[in-house]
């Protein structure tokens, strides 16, 4: 492979997904340039932008990282797809859209396990900076001003609204903004759409920047190693055009940063000399920093889908087909509320597994629609509703280790899904309530019959089984570049996401999370990569200042 010539920037980000689109915008407002190297291609396939087009692209072949899980006993031996974004705007172009920032005690933990500067009212104002949310909102907690939008659902459905008012039978009451720390309660998912469209990070924060003279972004640029002069990061190794095209470098004046995921930061790192020496020294990579935690304390939300049939009353899945789906497009280009324009899942439910419990450790998701076992992407024939069920907090980990010294060598990737006791408990006690939710009254005109995992399963065991059978990621990884202080050994990057042992290099993404967020990765992630960028620039941390 051939060589280009060097080119120079202030600063290099690799991966044009949630935080490398906004972290390319913040660092390039004051004239450094930048350079966003992104794998995949531009964002311009039409299903990116109709949010229903999510069924189809998350297991697309050209806008996705088609990684697999190795099999494990937590999955019946199965091997689970890991689809990541692999396009302009990343996973948050190909995700189901919903905006969730998580528990204020989440972020107090990261700041609990001596992380400081990053507890709930530490990050709040990054939260706030971002998003731009449209509709009823606490000035206190919500954001007005950013390039986020943020809004509610307005297309409903009644068995949405059944299972609201069926929580409530149960005990669970409503809540009006699950995004302002505190969860606890059913209600509708905010949406990162507007008008009827997909508000990726690419089309949120790409669209000014890539008109500056000190950015350039390069796309179907995959990079394959970072440069080091002794221990500081120089510059990025990427090539164009797949495994046989030109190899390019670009250096960096001041910082090179990791924008490329839960699962390409840990392998790129390992790739290029920084992890576990006993890993580099077994497929041949020379070690330039020997952090035994890069690719370690992988975390994933693991997800089981309550599917039952329904009587009396349309579901989408009559709804995509012939007449009833023309009127639907018929609405989307008029802009009036489609169900072009949802989320997958339109209503939720926060709750705990134990009455004893202070906080939510269960998540339903909750849909009109049901899909038939083990085909992705393929609606039911007849009518259904599914509610998805997880755990919120997952105590298992695994790990990401690179398969070799190749870049374009699939990783080795073990989530070890259920291997702790207390994730098998929770996801039991979230199955029997999502079951007791689809039998309330309120759900009752319409319920007919549970198909999955069905009427027959009962005992813990039938249910643990169906679980390891059934259950799939929610495409929430994190943790495989862990922050944590000068006293955490398992460490990756320090509470300023300086990768640790080596210069000029930091993490920004969803893997330098130390625990999970009770919640979807995107909000916090976005998040991460804000408050980042006052970091990098030397600014003062934010305070909060209501709009």
């Amino acid at each position: 492979m051939k060589t280009s010539e060097t080119e120079i920037f202030d600063y290099v980000v690799i991966g044009g997904g949630s935080a490398g689109a906004l972290l390319t915008k913040r660092l390039s407002e004051d004239g450094s340039s930048v350079c966003l190297l992104e794998a995949g291609p531009r964002d311009l396939n039409p299903l990116i932008h109709i949010p229903a087009g999510y069924i189809k692209n998350v297991y697309s072949k050209t806008l996705t990282w088609n990684f697999e899980a190795e099999a494990g006993p937590g999955t019946n031996g199965r091997r689970v797809s890991l689809p990541q974004g692999r396009v302009l705007g990343g996973s948050s172009s190909i995700n189901g859209l919903n905006y969730n920032r998580g528990q204020s005690t989440d972020f107090d933990h990261w700041a609990e396990l001596g992380n400081a500067g990053w507890s709930f009212e530490d990050v709040l104002p990054y939260f706030r900076r971002t998003e731009r949310k449209i509709g009823p909102a606490d000035p206190r907690f919500r954001g007005r001003s950013g390039e986020l939008p943020i809004t509610d659902l307005d297309w409903h459905h009644p068995i949405s609204e059944a299972s609201v008012e069926g929580a409530g039978e149960l005990g669970i009451p409503q809540n009006p903004d699950y995004n302002t720390g505190h969860q606890d309660g059913a209600g509708y998912f905010q949406r990162t759409i507007y008008k009827g469209l997909r508000v990726s990070s690419a089309r949120a924060f790409l669209g000014t920047a890539r008109q500056r003279s000190n950015v350039e972004i390069y796309t179907n640029a995959q990079a394959t190693n970072i440069e080091f002069e002794g221990k500081r990061a120089t510059g990025v190794r990427y090539v164009k055009g797949g495994p046989s095209g030109k190899v390019h470098i670009v250096q960096a004046r001041r910082e090179v940063i990791i924008s490329a995921g839960t699962i390409n930061t840990p392998r790129l790192l390992q790739i290029s000399g920084v992890g576990p020496a006993g890993l580099l020294s077994d497929i041949n990579v020379p070690v330039v920093q020997d952090l035994p935690g890069v690719g370690q304390h992988l975390r994933d939300h693991y997800g089981v889908r309550m599917v039952s049939r329904v009587k009396n009353i349309r579901t989408i899945n009559n709804m995509v087909q012939g007449p009833p789906l023309l009127l639907e497009i018929a609405r989307w280009l008029l802009r009036r509320p489609s169900l072009l324009a949802v989320s997958p899942s339109l209503a939720h439910v926060f709750w705990k597994s134990r009455s004893e419990l202070n906080r939510p450790d269960l998540m339903f998701v909750f849909s009109p629609a049901s899909f038939r076992q083990g085909v992705v992407g393929l609606l039911d024939k007849d009518p259904g509703m599914t509610c998805g069920v997880w755990q919120e907090r997952p105590e298992s980990m695994g790990y990401v280790n690179a398969r070799s010294a190749k870049p374009f060598d699939m990783p080795v990737i073990q989530p070890n899904y259920l291997a702790a006791e207390e994730d098998q408990q929770v996801l039991l006690a979230g199955m029997r309530l999502a079951r007791d939710l689809m039998r309330t009254s309120a759900l009752a005109p319409w319920f007919d019959k549970e198909t999955a995992p069905g009427d027959d399963v009962q005992s813990d065991d039938e249910f643990l089984d169906f679980a390891r059978r059934e259950g799939t990621t929610v495409y929430h990884l994190i943790g495989t570049a862990r922050m944590g202080p000068a006293s955490d050994p398992g460490s990756v990057v320090d509470p300023q996401l300086r990768v640790k042992g080596v210069e000029n290099l930091r993490v920004v993404d969803a893997s330098i999370m130390p625990t999970m967020p009770s919640a979807n990765t995107n909000a916090a992630t976005l998040m991460i990569a804000e408050k980042a960028s006052d970091m990098i620039l030397g600014r003062p941390a934010a305070t909060d200042s209501p709009d």
